[in-house]
């Protein structure tokens, strides 16, 4: 277990654009940012998930963003009593591994980090709270965790991980990281019964991460390290050394480090988790009717199953109407076909290069 002289810091990321929740999420204010499956922000959410956990100690958290969000990220956390943190404000997007870096100098060598997205959902806090505990002993002997979801289908929309052998606690080695497969290879996966699903979250020691980073990607880690070495800091604020940061290579933390690591272990939990990276998956875990129908706004349906509606205004009527998604934001309106969501790829790239219509 982790030392009396060693603490949990959780590091929430939440540099992302959040553009698959268009129109509602936009980079301006992304889905990490917005209430959508409760009162509360989904940072909000994050940011709240170590409350009374009694396993370790758990010190104030690091949040890494976009500089462009400080305003909101600052007034969300202090909205829900949040006011000792550091929040680290990233001059240009680099993906996770320096992200994580970044938190990882900024904490204490032997501090372990509680690596967690912004903009997911964990619905069983106990569940999590537990494989925390069961990771903890490995992680305080230098080892890489990470927190594979138990699947329970075979979804082409996310990474997997194969389990190797047991270490102890329910935790085991990982053999490989897989990625986004197709339908037959996750059948096939899923048949086998070792794998599941890369939810991207972490828990590691400071400076054992720091050293994988140096083993693998020591371009990186240096750039990083300049970087924070020049950064400004006014109060909560951290602000990296642009130039510095703008060398760095982007590279997702499973690309730099785990894939490449051998000290890699993996704990099995089913939480309720969702990366809530679609319409469809937030009709998943959002609260429905008798017909399976989640609204979230002002919405009248008549004979009307299966449906997600979110307005932010007007009121949405459908009537006799199966298996849409119905969204409304501003003066924007979308409608697309239940189980196709992930075309919004397709509407936000063509929304940034349509002309306004014009009349005769």
């Amino acid at each position: 277990m982790a030392s009396e002289s060693q603490y949990i810091v959780p590091v929430v990321l939440s540099g992302g654009s959040g553009t698959r929740l268009w129109p509602v999420s936009t980079p301006e204010r992304p889905k990490q940012l917005l209430s959508l499956t409760a009162k509360q922000t989904m940072l909000q959410l994050t940011i709240s998930r170590t409350e009374g956990y009694a396993g370790a100690s758990v010190s104030s958290p690091i949040i890494v963003a976009n500089a462009a969000h400080a305003p909101i990220v600052d007034e969300q956390l202090q909205a829900i009593g949040i006011h000792d943190y550091r929040l680290i404000l990233e001059p240009s997007g680099r993906n996770t591994a320096p992200a994580i870096a970044l938190a990882a100098l900024e904490a204490r060598p032997d501090d372990i980090l509680l690596v967690m997205p912004s903009d997911h959902i964990i619905l069983d806090l106990p569940a999590f709270h537990t494989a925390i505990s069961r990771a903890l002993p490995l992680v305080s002997e230098g080892l890489l965790t990470t927190f594979g979801i138990e699947a329970d289908g075979p979804e082409t929309g996310y990474g997997y991980i194969q389990m190797g052998a047991d270490l102890g606690n329910m935790v085991h080695k990982v053999e490989r990281f897989v990625e986004k497969p197709d339908a037959s290879t996750a059948v096939k996966m899923l048949a086998e019964g070792k794998y599941v699903w890369n939810a991207g979250i972490f828990l590691f020691r400071a400076d054992a991460y720091l050293e994988a980073l140096e083993r693998h990607r020591p371009d990186m880690l240096a750039a990083v390290r300049a970087s924070l070495e020049g950064a400004k800091r006014e109060g909560l604020h951290i602000l990296p050394e642009p130039q510095s940061f703008a060398a760095c290579p982007s590279d997702s933390v499973d690309y730099a480090i785990m894939e490449r690591e051998a000290h890699v272990a993996c704990v099995p939990v089913n939480m309720g988790w969702s990366d809530v990276g679609s319409w469809d998956s937030l009709h998943a875990v959002s609260t429905r009717d008798a017909s399976d129908n989640a609204v979230r706004g002002d919405a009248l349906l008549l004979n009307t199953k299966n449906c997600l509606v979110h307005s932010d205004g007007p009121r949405v009527t459908l009537v006799d109407i199966d298996d849409l998604i119905v969204v409304v934001s501003g003066q924007e309106v979308m409608i697309l076909r239940r189980g196709e969501s992930q075309q919004v790829r397709r509407v936000t790239e063509a929304v940034k290069g349509a002309k306004p219509a014009t009349g005769a």
